[in-house]
């Protein structure tokens, strides 16, 4: 029997990302571009999720990343150069300028805050903050510096100011990293559909349209397989 009043079924991806992770920027855009080509874009939900690669980095010590990741890794500055000009290649082919001589490591936690409040601005501050950390040298833990990125996102610059003193989302950010933790993510991006079919990494975006497609199908066939029991009923 079939039902053509049924509304095709949808697909909610849910991304944890961390706005000090360079791939994840890199690992959005090629997301991005992969859900442009999509044939069924208007059947997916993006929902951006927090997480932080380095939760314990202290606020406001405006220490270059390069030295900040030196120390954590126990690595010679020369080395982690090194690793950089690979990440950067990698960004200048999705057309990010990432400039790693000028990066500052940060604590993320306001600027995930600030994610969870930003409603319909949410992609375009997660956006505006990549860039502010990775392409202008922005230090993304500083409160004026988040409010000037957020407006320039949209959002209203007095009220994300006072959302940043009252702590707001806090909770919200917290419970992103729990969910995390009982997902088992261990490095990010990393990319959920419908909480059944997962895809770690800044892949191609042919392998992010292979998940799409997978996620789709996978939905046509629970609703299919849903009506089928209420047919039987």
């Amino acid at each position: 029997m079939t039902h053509p009043h049924l509304a095709p079924p949808a697909v909610h991806v849910e991304v944890w990302s961390d706005i000090a992770c360079p791939w994840c920027y890199i690992g959005k855009r090629r997301f991005t571009a992969a859900l442009d080509k999509f044939e069924h874009r208007d059947r997916v939900r993006v929902t951006w999720r927090s997480y932080q690669l380095a939760p314990d980095t202290p606020a406001g010590t405006r220490t270059p990343e390069s030295e900040a990741l030196a120390n954590m890794k126990g690595m010679p500055v020369e080395q982690v150069r090194q690793m950089f000009s690979q990440v950067a290649a990698a960004a200048a082919e999705v057309g990010v300028d990432i400039d790693f001589d000028t990066v500052i490591s940060a604590n993320t936690f306001d600027a995930h805050r600030l994610l969870h409040l930003a409603g319909t601005q949410r992609d375009a501050l997660l956006e505006a903050l990549f860039r502010a950390h990775f392409v202008d040298g922005e230090v993304v833990d500083d409160r004026e510096a988040l409010v000037r990125i957020a407006s320039s996102a949209g959002m209203d610059a007095d009220a994300v100011r006072a959302d940043l003193e009252s702590g707001a989302a806090s909770e919200a950010v917290r419970a992103d990293l729990r969910e995390a933790r009982d997902l088992g993510v261990t490095g990010v991006p990393f990319f959920v559909a419908d909480r059944a079919l997962a895809v770690s990494g800044a892949q191609p975006e042919d392998v992010f349209l292979m998940m799409l497609q997978r996620a789709i199908d996978d939905a046509g066939a629970r609703t299919r397989e849903d009506q089928a029991q209420s047919d039987a009923r």
